[in-house]
C-alpha cells in the first residue's frame, strides 16, 4: 500500500540571476555565507558564524559556529562546476533522513544564468514526510531573494 510520502512530488524553484553561469555557481557554493541567513536558517542559531561546502564529490555541507564546534547538514553527491551541484539535506536531524537536492545553472541569451533547483526524497520522512516538504517550500521562499541579491550584486 502506497503512503501519502510515496506520492509527493519533488519540490521545485526556478529564478534568473544576472550574471554568468560560473558567477552564480560560485556564488552557491564558496560564497554560500554571503548570502544564507543564518538566523532562522542554522543549528546553533544566534552562534552560528559561517556556512561551507566542501568542493569536491564527498566533501560536507556544513556550518560552523564561533566556538568552532561543526554541523553538517549534508554531503556533496555531484560536483560538475559551474553547472551541476547534488547535495544531500538533513540540516538539524538524522542523516538517514535526508532528502536530496539538485541545483543547474543553465546560461541564458541574454548574459542571465537559469538556476533550477530540485529538491527531492521525501519519502525518507515516512509519515512526516508532507510536514517536512512544507517546511522546505517556505524555507526556500525565504532563502532565494537572498541569493538573487547577492548574485546581482
Amino acid at each position: 500500500m502506497r503512503q501519502e510520502s510515496d506520492l509527493l512530488p519533488p519540490l521545485r524553484r526556478s529564478i534568473r540571476v544576472r550574471c554568468s553561469v560560473e558567477h552564480a555557481f560560485d556564488v552557491w557554493t564558496t560564497g554560500i555565507s554571503v548570502w544564507w541567513p543564518l538566523r532562522g536558517h542554522s543549528v546553533s542559531g544566534e552562534n552560528a558564524e559561517a556556512v561551507l561546502l566542501e568542493p569536491r564529490e564527498g566533501g560536507r555541507f556544513y556550518e560552523r559556529a564561533r566556538d568552532g564546534s561543526e554541523h553538517e547538514w549534508g554531503r556533496i553527491l555531484v560536483w560538475e562546476p559551474p553547472h551541476r551541484l547534488v547535495y544531500s539535506w538533513h540540516i538539524g536531524s538524522d542523516p538517514a533522513r535526508a532528502t536530496e537536492v539538485e541545483i543547474r545553472f543553465t546560461g541564458a541569451a541574454d548574459g542571465a544564468t537559469d538556476v533550477a533547483i530540485e529538491h527531492r526524497g521525501w519519502e525518507s520522512w515516512a509519515e512526516a514526510a508532507l510536514k517536512a516538504r512544507r517546511a522546505n517550500e517556505t524555507g526556500w521562499d525565504d532563502l532565494l531573494p537572498a541569493y538573487v541579491a547577492a548574485c546581482n550584486a
